[in-house]
């Protein structure tokens, strides 16, 4: 609840409840999806932990969870 108070929903103005439930959603999807974790090692919760990255020299960068998040990938 924390993670989400202090990196999503205490810098935004909620309109109505389909627009909180669409900021949660991309707010979870940003969690468990890409956003690194002190207790696994900087990996995320979906990523595999017997996969070792490459190392690449373009990095794409993505706004989410209403432009709040900056999401970074390796370009391909």
């Amino acid at each position: 609840m924390r993670s989400v108070r202090e990196e999503c929903t205490d810098r935004l103005l909620i309109f109505h409840r389909g627009h909180a439930e669409k900021i949660l959603h991309d707010y979870a999807r940003h969690f468990d999806g890409h956003r690194p974790h002190q207790g696994r090692d900087q990996l995320a919760p979906l990523d595999d932990p017997d996969v070792i990255p490459l190392p690449s020299t373009r990095i794409e960068r993505r706004q989410a969870v209403a432009r709040l998040v900056n999401e970074y990938r390796s370009a391909s």
